[in-house]
């Protein structure tokens, strides 16, 4: 019984080495069970994706129940309230082309029925053969010239977009008015990416609210009865 019972008072003087001057909360088997907290709440907000924009799921490369690794495209949403143009203009209209020009564009979906507004917001740096995946190759001296095409990037207005939904990949007709060449060539402004507003799990302040309310549930005294 002696030594059992100087086994505990060292258990106890080891016991309050490691607790001495902490409190409840800097505990370290606290901290440790608030860092687990926090990898379970991280995996939990893991198991549901969400998509960085708004718009309509147009092709679907996933099933219910079906195991994906990390990498494998799942689905394509296309955002159909925010679509824009590329109108391929030949190398010799384009001379007068300048940003932010206005254009009116004619889709076949809806013929001369439904006009779209849209300005010039950027031209392609190169040529649809320059960025093919087989670039032709005139080596031989026997060069026939071939008029290029270049992608003029056109935003649409959008409240005539949500008039006349539209689809990707129809076929459109557009018209730049160039009377006004005050604009620049090439478009100085880069279009910032939408991201979902996702915060992770280790700066959500909810976590550290419902960490707190457990230690101050547990700070509480306890009142013994005694018949």
């Amino acid at each position: 019984m002696k030594s059992a019972l100087e086994g505990a008072h060292q258990q106890l003087d080891a016991t309050q080495v490691q607790i001495e001057g902490t409190t409840i909360a800097t505990h370290p088997e606290v901290l440790a069970a608030a860092a687990k907290y926090h990898d379970a709440a991280l995996a939990l907000r893991r198991t549901s994706i969400t998509a960085p924009i708004n718009g309509v799921v147009a092709k679907r490369a996933v099933q219910v129940g079906q195991r994906i690794a990390p990498g494998t495209p799942l689905m394509a949403v296309v955002p159909l309230d925010d679509v824009w143009v590329d109108a391929n203009f030949k190398e010799g209209q384009l001379r007068d082309v300048r940003v932010g020009q206005p254009v009116t564009v004619h889709a076949d979906l809806y013929g001369s029925d439904a006009d779209y507004h849209g300005k010039v917001v950027g031209v392609s740096a190169g040529s649809g053969s320059a960025f093919a995946l087989l670039p032709s190759q005139n080596a031989s001296g026997n060069w026939i010239k071939v008029v290029q095409r270049l992608p003029v990037r056109i935003a649409l207005d959008p409240h005539d977009v949500k008039r006349h939904p539209l689809r990707v990949g129809l076929s459109m007709s557009a018209e730049i008015d160039v009377h006004d060449t005050s604009g620049a060539l090439v478009s100085s402004d880069v279009r910032a990416a939408r991201q979902a507003d996702q915060k992770s799990a280790a700066d959500d302040p909810s976590i550290d609210e419902r960490v707190a309310v457990i230690i101050r549930e547990n700070s509480r005294p306890t009142v013994v009865a005694r018949s």
